[in-house]
């Protein structure tokens, strides 16, 4: 079992802010909630939003225009920018919180010397331009390996966080300085840290949850119950298992938050898109409009594919993720899928 450590929530609501330079590449809802959770810790954070509109309306009303809209800001606690390579040469530490896939078109602008710097990845989805991980796109297209390297997991949906309901996040990385710096910066009152090292685990899980949850929604949709869904979830989470012991053999307990939680979450919450994308398919929408009538990405249709695909080259049985696939790139009855689906679970 993989050890990690808990940070405590803060008892001094008067602490000193860290001199800590960080900065949140990003305005959806995940990277505005991330720059509140920063805020609580950091003099200054960084912020590089995707359009001098947000960054406008960020500085006339103190929060995002779109996403997160009740989370208020103290403006003299942001440095908003448009500019990414202004924010990487002037943080230590940088947070990508974009959807997946628009994370190539924002780094293939990053032009300054970016070397000694911390890249830390919340997004849980697969970079289209190389059907691969975060972590395995910034080392293979921009040489940083994986000590420069972490990866944040939940469970941790930003609505709760822009609430300070208490939130827990999983923080992997393989340098133990960076993990303690990263501690620092996001435990708060309302945020519990605990750290890992296995960054493609956590990667990996973050993603599978998403789908797994599409898979959840379609159920609800269809009129599944409670009793199947648990039933659905609990083999969701050995399908999530045998996957990460193919891709990357590591001592991790699938049934750690990091893991585990977040895929009940995911798959449970009002707030998850994914569930709700798929809850959309479950009750007759086609795929193709259930996602434009959502105003949020919903990672899990865009990972779904890659996902898939690796399962098959691996030989790997997972007939939740077939059935996602099937529905999704294939245009099969989802009704039909999920019939055939109840007689392989367990």
């Amino acid at each position: 079992m993989a050890k990690k450590k808990i940070i405590s929530e803060s008892s001094n609501p008067k602490k000193t802010k860290k001199d800590v330079s960080v900065g949140v590449v990003g305005s959806g809802s995940f990277a505005t909630a991330i720059v509140k959770m920063l805020v609580e810790n950091c003099k200054v954070v960084h912020w590089c939003v995707r359009s001098e509109f947000v960054k406008g309306a960020i500085e006339l009303r103190g929060h995002n225009p779109t996403y997160l809209t009740a989370a208020h800001f103290n403006l003299k606690s942001l440095k908003l920018t448009t500019d990414i390579n202004e924010l990487v040469s002037a943080c230590d530490v940088v947070v990508l919180a974009t959807p997946s896939i628009y994370l190539s078109d924002t780094l293939d602008k990053m032009t300054c010397d970016y070397s000694d710097k911390i890249f830390v990845s919340a997004i849980k989805g697969i970079i289209p331009k190389v059907n691969d991980v975060v972590a395995h796109y910034l080392r293979d297209e921009f040489k940083i390996g994986f000590r420069n390297q972490a990866v944040i997991a939940g469970p941790c949906h930003a609505e709760e966080v822009a609430m300070e309901r208490l939130s827990y996040l999983t923080i992997a990385t393989v340098e133990d300085e960076t993990a303690g710096k990263l501690e620092g910066v996001f435990s708060s009152d309302f945020i519990k840290v605990q750290t890992s090292k296995d960054i493609l685990g956590n990667e990996y899980s973050a993603i599978l949850k998403n789908i797994f949850a599409i898979g959840a929604g379609i159920a609800s949709g269809l009129g599944y119950g409670d009793n199947f869904t648990a039933v659905f979830v609990s083999n969701a989470i050995r399908e999530m298992e045998i996957f990460l012991e193919a891709i990357y053999e590591a001592p991790r307990d699938v049934n750690e938050s990091a893991y585990l939680g977040d895929l009940l979450v995911t798959a449970y919450s009002l707030f998850s898109r994914n569930r709700n994308l798929g809850n959309l398919i479950g009750k007759g929408y086609t795929v193709k409009s259930a996602i434009q009538s959502m105003n949020m990405v919903a990672e899990g249709y865009y990972a779904a594919q890659s996902i898939y695909k690796t399962s098959k080259q691996k030989n790997l049985k997972l007939p939740i993720i077939d059935t996602v696939y099937a529905i999704l790139y294939e245009g099969k009855n989802a009704e039909k899928q999920f019939k055939k689906l109840t007689a392989k679970l367990n």
